[in-house]
């Protein structure tokens, strides 16, 4: 098993350069298809990681290690709305955006791998912290849910650092410190969606090794899935209702795990359903809107 962890490792490091070296290799940044390209070469290996783990350990696992990497991976298109407002109101370029964005998702690895350690640990020894995930992931969903579309999800500590890299932005001091702040706002969003997300992976998973490596994933993709569609983002306004339905499915799943057993095929299953008709419902009201605009 470490020679697993080690090996994956290096491949996370090798991926994080090609990015690095290879796709964002000089002053102008990749292209929109690029960006593109590298997300959905990101998910096949996803998919292929899975389909080792099935060959090496047992179905279950793998199918666990979808369910989580699905899970994170919607759950990071809500991040992608911090990150647009904050770079918008930084007025920073494409450039600065992939530095930040890169060094968040570094910090970031660490930051999700210390807290799964962390949860998988607590729920290993206190039952009772179940149900209290389960009341977190209950409460964000209820959140989300009643979250107007167009309202700012950045809040508390990571709206403070804000208000910072603006003082600091629109003064005389370093740069280097305007980019330490931005890397701090971008980490402490990611904190306050980790803190949501962790706790849904497990509801699905306890195995550190999926948990971590389903998030891991997903992560790997945030930066070049912002590049691909930082200029669809305003078509996701009404995202947050099928995250808060996914988050609420997990809820109940881990609040009923003593009583009812929701196997990780039913709940990969459920996931995607509400996925798809997110995506069937968003595409029927931009055509009734689109007729509207035409009548009118």
């Amino acid at each position: 098993m470490v020679n697993h962890w080690l090996g994956f490792f290096v491949a996370v490091a090798a991926l994080l350069l090609m990015d690095l070296f290879v796709l964002q290799r000089g002053r102008r940044p990749a292209s929109v298809c690029a960006a593109w390209l590298w997300t959905a070469f990101l998910a096949l290996l996803a998919c292929g990681f899975a389909l080792w783990i099935w060959k090496t350990d047992s179905r279950q696992h793998a199918v666990e290690f979808l369910t989580g990497y699905v899970i994170e991976f919607s759950l990071s298109i809500d991040n992608l709305f911090v990150f647009l407002l904050l770079f918008r109101s930084l007025h920073l370029d494409a450039r600065q955006q992939r530095r930040v964005l890169l060094w968040g998702v570094m910090g970031a690895i660490v930051l999700r791998g210390a807290l799964i350690l962390a949860g998988t640990t607590l729920l290993a020894r206190f039952a009772w912290v179940e149900f209290v995930f389960g009341a977190i992931l209950a409460l964000a969903a209820l959140r989300l849910l009643f979250r107007p579309p167009a309202a700012s999800p950045a809040r508390g500590p990571t709206a403070w650092i804000q208000g910072c890299c603006l003082r600091y932005a629109s003064g005389t001091r370093m740069a280097l410190a305007s980019l330490l702040l931005v890397v701090a706002a971008v980490e402490a969003t990611d904190l306050l969606f980790a803190l949501d997300s962790i706790p849904a992976v497990l509801a699905v998973t306890r195995d550190p090794w999926i948990a971590f490596t389903s998030n891991i994933f997903a992560v790997l993709g945030l930066r070049s899935l912002y590049f691909a569609v930082a200029g669809l983002l305003d078509r996701f306004r009404r995202l947050h209702y099928a995250l808060a339905s996914i988050l609420g499915f997990v809820a109940l799943k881990m609040l009923v795990a003593h009583w009812i057993e929701i196997s990780a095929l039913v709940s990969l299953a459920m996931i995607l359903g509400i996925l798809a008709l997110f995506a069937v419902l968003r595409k029927s009201f931009s055509r009734a809107a689109s007729s509207s605009e035409h009548l009118s």
